[in-house]
């Protein structure tokens, strides 16, 4: 997606673990730094796979230097004045101010590219995403391969001790392939989940 020269816009890259997200996101922050912009790539401090400063696919092929920021409010306060992008990976860790924050920086002019979940363990919309996508100009969402039957994945399921979580099970635990698969809709399995009806999806879950 292009846009004004100037003009800011937001551009979400979402769907299950597995899906290529990060490297996605990675690939528009190179075509970024060949085009000579001010780029900053940052991510949430919880996440330690790659330790604070690196941002990296699930296969650790494709990396970046990034700033680890503990809240969208220290985010917004490292990003100075003249940067032309910022880009945020696994944006779903994010408290829900982020979405302002996102917005915030769009009407300064910066290109915001941000990457994550669009539905947690549960299968439930995750943190801010759904708000993230309604203010987004660009939203891609991409799939995975289903371990189980090789559909298309758009679920992440979380194992532990190599079952399926329950619905009660915390919902922010951060892991890879050790602790998550991706499957498909029929494959999915959340063991606990209440029936359909019996349940709300709003508000969204946020971490504490």
């Amino acid at each position: 997606m292009h846009s004004q020269s100037g003009s800011g816009w937001i551009e979400l890259i979402c769907g299950s673990m597995f899906s290529g997200k990060t490297e996605e996101l990675l690939r528009r922050v190179r075509r970024s730094e060949i085009a000579r912009r001010r780029i900053l790539l940052f991510k949430p401090r919880i996440d330690l796979r790659f330790g604070h400063k690196q941002v990296a696919s699930h296969n650790g092929m494709t990396r970046s230097d990034a700033v680890a920021a503990e809240s969208s409010a220290s985010l917004l306060a490292q990003v100075p004045a003249g940067t032309d992008v910022v880009a945020i990976d696994e944006i779903q860790f994010f408290d829900p101010a982020i979405a302002d924050v996102c917005r915030e920086l769009a009407d300064r002019g910066v290109q915001v590219i941000a990457a994550g979940l669009d539905q947690d363990f549960r299968g439930e919309p995750f943190g801010a995403m759904p708000l993230l996508m309604a203010l987004a100009e660009q939203v891609d969402k991409l799939h995975a391969i289903c371990v189980r039957c090789g559909a298309a994945a758009t679920r992440t399921q979380r194992l532990i001790d190599g079952e399926p979580a329950r619905y009660d099970d915390p919902v922010i635990f951060v892991g890879g392939s050790e602790s998550y698969e991706a499957r498909c809709r029929t494959c999915h399995d959340v063991p606990g989940r209440p029936a359909t009806g019996a349940r709300s999806l709003g508000p969204p879950h946020f971490p504490s």
